[in-house]
């Protein structure tokens, strides 16, 4: 199999396996030669895009077929039927639990939900106007020096887990001078985030829905926070400072801030009527439309249909209404105009708004979701690990001799 010519006199041949052939032609984009894939992906692979970076056996992704399995469970049944502490379960165990070991996990996640006291106390003394993911970024970072020195990773991983929504909501009360609300015990995880964000029990429904955002973003294979965590946690350094760094990943607005985004475009456009000319001319001054596109999905995302379905069933509000029928007319736009699908944050934004989310909370409740798989991938690279230490192709100037600086011209080069 040719792998393309380094010269115009010379060319490399390598060989591989049947599996390993039927690999890259899976990794190949619509019309494709063998060669045209392989040199893609070694030469061409600007942001690491369809490299093959590790083994792991957490989480699926079929780009073509718009398919997501966390464990080999389709995310749609995971969806429609499980809870976050049981999805939580599966991503850290491999297998779903019995009653019993849902229990004694449920239990133990509920034990550890309230924060230290001298962590409340940091939390506290920022400030009110300070970025939300800046500050569970500290959270997350001081949760590693006041937990208890003797947990084991399980442990450590179980109290991240469990105090992530705690330390989530602490900063959005803190931030408008409200007093901070305990978790309950009698409250599912779901339900209790709701709790001490809002300070109102949730309905059912609410719950359900809080379940499943939790659900959808629990884990996304090697997506840019997970690879972080999963970067740091191959130099062996501790759990705390992989989701501390996960976190920083999460913050940037090409990971995780797009839905609030695409919340701020639909208050823009503000009614149907509108969306035609407001995406048209989007596109045609070339402007990136939030909600769609995705690195993987070549189709639409899993997780936005699941939405989607589910939005028809919880809008309630005229400005409910309007939002989702701004959001489907521009769905309808850009299939047609760019074969564009959405991905989760077109309609994940409608949803954290409906059970009472603001927008600059999304981010961080984002990282609440995420943290179970964030800490499943630490545990699998520490329980087989080497340092993850890529090689870079060198594009600077040749062996340059050094000048003296009294020789030297403003480009750095002798007179």
């Amino acid at each position: 199999m040719s792998k393309g010519k380094t010269s115009e006199s010379e060319s490399t041949t390598v060989k591989v396996s049947k599996d390993t052939q039927a690999k890259l032609a899976s990794l190949g984009k619509y019309g494709e030669t063998m060669d045209q894939i392989i040199q893609r992906l070694t030469i061409q692979a600007k942001g690491l895009e369809d490299v093959v970076a590790g083994k792991s056996s957490i989480c699926f992704i079929d780009g073509h077929e718009g398919k997501l399995l966390y464990r080999g469970y389709d995310i749609a049944d995971l969806a429609a039927h499980s809870t976050y502490e049981e999805t939580t379960f599966l991503l850290w165990n491999g297998h779903l639990p019995t009653a019993n070991e849902l229990r004694v996990f449920s239990e133990e996640l509920t034990s550890k939900r309230p924060n230290p006291a001298d962590l409340i106390s940091i939390l506290t003394s920022l400030p009110r106007n300070c970025d939300t993911m800046d500050a569970l970024r500290v959270g997350v970072a001081a949760l590693g020096i006041f937990d208890d020195p003797m947990y084991n990773q399980q442990e450590k991983a179980m109290s991240i887990a469990a105090k992530i929504g705690t330390v989530v909501a602490a900063i959005h009360r803190h931030k408008h001078d409200l007093e901070l609300i305990s978790p309950r015990d009698d409250l599912s995880y779901a339900s209790n985030l709701l709790y001490m964000v809002t300070g109102e029990e949730p309905s059912k429904d609410d719950t359900r829905l809080m379940d499943v955002l939790l659900i959808l973003h629990a884990d996304h294979e090697f997506n840019a926070s997970t690879f972080t965590a999963r970067i740091i946690a191959s130099t062996l350094s501790d759990m705390y400072s992989a989701v501390t760094g996960a976190v920083g990943a999460l913050k940037g607005p090409l990971h995780g801030g797009a839905n609030e985004k695409v919340v701020e475009m639909t208050n823009e456009i503000g009614t149907p009527a509108k969306v035609d000319a407001y995406i048209k001319a989007k596109l045609a001054n070339k402007a990136k439309i939030n909600g769609f596109g995705h690195r993987v999905y070549r189709t639409m995302d899993p997780r936005a249909k699941i939405l989607k379905e589910m939005a028809n069933e919880f809008v309630r509000t005229e400005k409910e209404k309007q939002a989702l029928e701004i959001l489907e007319r521009t769905e309808t736009i850009l299939r047609e105009e760019k074969n564009l699908y959405p991905n989760v944050d077109l309609f994940s934004g409608l949803a954290l708004n409906h059970i009472g989310i603001p927008s600059y909370l999304f981010t961080p409740v984002f990282a609440v979701g995420r943290a179970p798989g964030w800490l499943a991938h630490v545990l699998e690279q520490y329980s087989d690990n080497r340092i993850i230490r890529p090689l870079a192709e060198y594009i600077g100037p040749p062996l340059t001799l050094y000048v003296p600086i009294e020789a030297r011209t403003s480009a750095g080069v002798a007179r």
